[in-house]
């Protein structure tokens, strides 16, 4: 797994962990459309309402959903409806992220996780196929490096990110995916 946090001289973070997973050709062959896509972004969700211990939870609006600090008012942040791209290779889902008490200039900034094909299978029906799993945040403005200090987000909020972010693709390596509550897209 690998790990780039950098903070731009604005305070504008960008965070990326990324991870290399094998599995059979077949069955990435059999997953790669949009369904699995969503159901990837839903494990995401479901991952860090787990590993928080349900403290954190994320509550879907027809328009979004909100990460949540127990009740729906207690609003960490706010992201809009997902968007989904598979292009060839690559699939990615991506939130704006719209506001919450841990975002200091709301409107700005996203979180993206893509997957992209790495190698292409041969007709052995034995054949691994590898995915290279990216999550990231980017242009985030976190209003704790804003109003309070820049090495106190360094050490919590940036430290927690990436924490749940290697448990989600630590779970992804053993192959679990949750069902997907928005259920935009038909089951295969």
């Amino acid at each position: 797994m690998e790990d780039e946090t950098l903070t731009a001289d604005n305070g504008a973070v960008t965070s990326i962990q990324s991870a290399t997973v094998e599995l059979p050709a077949d069955t990435l062959d059999e997953m790669w459309r949009p369904h699995y896509l969503e159901r990837l972004a839903r494990t995401y969700w479901s991952y860090l309402t787990r590993v928080t211990l349900h403290l954190v939870r994320i509550h879907y609006r027809p328009d979004g959903r909100d990460v949540v600090l127990l009740f729906k008012r207690l609003r960490l942040l706010s992201f809009s409806a997902p968007a989904y791209d598979m292009s060839g290779d690559t699939g990615t889902v991506t939130w704006k992220i719209s506001g919450g008490l841990l975002v200091a200039r709301p409107g700005e900034g996203l979180l993206r996780i893509t997957v992209r094909r790495l190698a292409t299978p041969t007709e052995d029906p034995g054949t691994v196929a590898k995915v290279r799993l990216d999550v990231e945040v980017s242009n985030f403005y976190p209003a704790i490096a804003e109003k309070v200090s820049s090495h106190l987000y360094r050490w919590t909020q940036s430290k927690i990110h990436v924490f749940v972010t290697y448990g989600f693709l630590r779970r992804l390596a053993n192959g679990e995916l949750e069902p997907s509550v928005a259920a935009r897209f038909d089951a295969p």
